[in-house]
């Protein structure tokens, strides 16, 4: 037996990646965090490429985590709570879950037909894609709220 973490990814995007990262940080079983790109069409883009809305890139975070604690659904609820999924995707800004496995698509779609419930009419625009490859953003961008100290204190809640 092991003393080594069970290891699973996950990837989200919810506008600016910086404040997504430091929700994910907060998180405990949450084992790493990165910034990054994914979802495009340019191979090893960089910010100000994606950020001109010409990759098709969304700005996103990679999580890694220990499901042993933390599930992929408490992931899903910080990710749906921490931003509102019903605004329209302005260039790389934009909700979208990437899903690293069937149980992972099948428990985004699960929360997002739960949450839509929630919102009624309103209609979340969050896509819901397999993961792609995903590039790392520059160094000046991972943990951002930490180097800059600026700490990120509170996560908005846009609904229970």
């Amino acid at each position: 037996m092991s003393d080594q973490p069970r290891r699973e990814p996950a990837t989200f995007a919810a506008g600016c990646f910086w404040d997504l990262e430091a929700a994910f940080r907060r998180q405990q079983g949450v084992l790493a965090t990165m910034t990054g790109y994914t979802g495009g069409t340019v191979p090893d883009p960089d910010y100000e490429q994606v950020a001109s809305g010409t990759t098709g890139h969304a700005e996103a975070v990679r999580v890694v985590f220990d499901p042993d604690l933390v599930t992929y659904d408490t992931l899903l609820d910080l990710f749906w709570s921490s931003h509102d999924p019903t605004v329209p995707a302005v260039g790389s800004e934009r909700s979208a879950i990437f899903y690293h496995s069937r149980k992972q698509r099948a428990k985004a779609l699960a929360s997002r037909d739960r949450l839509q419930e929630f919102f009624g009419t309103k209609v979340i625009t969050t896509e819901i894609l397999p993961a792609q490859e995903f590039w790392k953003a520059d160094e000046c961008h991972q943990q951002y709220y930490e180097k800059c100290g600026q700490g990120y204190s509170t996560v908005p809640k846009y609904w229970e």
